[in-house]
């Protein structure tokens, strides 16, 4: 059926949008004398907004017939079992992935073409999960709460699930830090890019203070905002901080990335590296109260990240004192001795430079064989260190608990 939007204009014309008339669907003719508005009349101004109004509510509603019915989802109920659901009629088959389950979980669709699954208990966390749609992985359309990154591989939908007391990453009612975005130009690798930094309380009421720095790098598909946003590094440091379990520092979280994300990665860390050490430091040190000695400079990264924390952290000893790696993406241990060749060729000297050495990788996580050679090869070749075996896969919840359980550990 159609409609007609009827509209008075400027010169009193009555303008019919959309309906049907001699000379088409769109016609202006002189109104009554009855509805005709004086010139500079309040009066008109009033017409034409009465008419903006009914055609704003005439749109708002024909679109609104178009939309699906609204859904809750997810939907965390007291006994922390949750309700995911997903308004697909024309779908024939949809299912659920997370972190929180093993393997697809079917959903169920009823009358009115939604799908339905409820899942649980599930213990209190931070997860990350996706529905397949007929073979295709999509985002949870109701839950604004989104994990992004670099790639789009790396889309998926976020499920807090609160405990009855505040986790160690939740923020809490303590003094905070502030996350600043910069931008600076990379003479090493000849673009503009971004990197993220976090600064403890009470840095801009200190003026005359100095901080160490701790150069935190994410994993592949990441960018330079997934250890504040994923990872909540700031809330654990603020938490930490208040408790007086750490000193004070600066984050500085980089865009890891020296060639295109998703494209041949061979030079990245030796790229990646190259910013770091010869534009991001710099650039930190010019703009920032941070201490310039390798004694309060540390580098830590998970993944991706922390295999090149561990190759370019080791690699420049005269830069960091403290090194760490999650979960590292390490490659082939045949590669081991050319890569650390600088590390194992004085290993004397090197634990001398070294104030922390930090690996650390969940037994189901499929880094950890790697992670475990890595180890064996630093004892073998007497560089001293700590290796963390935990629980857990390749996922945040493992490395904020790391990041909880380091933090302490630096520049002391």
């Amino acid at each position: 059926m159609k409609r007609a939007l009827i509209l008075l204009n400027r010169n009193n014309k009555i303008f019919n949008h959309g309906g049907h008339g001699e000379h088409g669907e769109n016609q202006a003719y002189q109104a009554p004398r009855a509805l005709r508005v004086p010139r500079g009349s309040s009066l008109r101004l009033i017409v034409a907004w009465s008419g903006l109004a009914f055609w704003l509510v005439f749109w708002a509603t024909s679109v609104s017939a178009q939309q699906p019915a609204a859904v809750q989802s997810p939907e965390v109920g007291a006994d922390r079992r949750v309700t995911f659901r997903l308004n697909a009629p024309k779908a024939q088959e949809v299912a659920l992935t997370g972190e929180f389950l093993k393997g697809k979980t079917p959903m169920v669709k009823d009358a009115s073409g939604v799908w339905t699954v409820t899942v649980g208990p599930i213990e209190p966390e931070i997860y990350h999960y996706n529905f397949t749609v007929d073979g295709v992985r999509i985002i949870d359309p109701a839950n604004p709460n989104l994990k992004t990154g670099s790639t789009a591989s790396t889309l998926a939908s976020v499920l807090e699930v609160r405990g009855d007391a505040p986790s160690f990453y939740d923020a809490q009612n303590v003094p905070h830090g502030e996350i600043h975005m910069r931008w600076y130009q990379s003479k090493s690798l000849n673009s503009l890019r971004r990197l993220t930094v976090y600064t403890p309380p009470r840095y801009d009421r200190e003026p005359r203070a100095r901080y160490p720095v701790m150069y935190l790098l994410h994993g592949a598909n990441a960018d330079d905002t997934a250890w504040y946003r994923l990872g909540r590094v700031n809330f654990i440091l603020d938490n930490l901080l208040a408790a007086a379990k750490i000193k004070p520092f600066i984050v500085v979280m980089p865009f890891g990335y020296g060639v295109t994300p998703g494209g041949p990665q061979a030079e990245n860390t030796t790229k990646f590296g190259k910013d770091l050490v010869e534009d991001v430091i710099p650039y930190i040190e010019a703009n920032y109260r941070a201490f310039t000695d390798r004694d309060r400079r540390a580098i830590v990264g998970l993944s991706m990240g922390g295999g090149q924390a561990l190759t370019i952290g080791l690699n420049n000893l005269d830069l960091f004192s403290h090194v760490a790696g999650f979960s590292s993406g390490l490659g082939n241990a045949e590669n081991f001795p050319k890569t650390y060749a600088s590390l194992i060729g004085q290993p004397e000297t090197a634990n001398r430079k070294i104030r922390m050495l930090w690996v650390g990788c969940g037994a189901e996580d499929g880094a950890f064989a790697a992670s475990k050679a890595f180890s064996e090869f630093l004892t073998e070749h007497n560089i001293r260190h700590t290796f963390r075996e935990s629980g857990g896969a390749h996922t945040w919840s493992v490395w904020r608990r790391y990041m909880h359980e380091i933090s302490p550990l630096l520049f002391q």
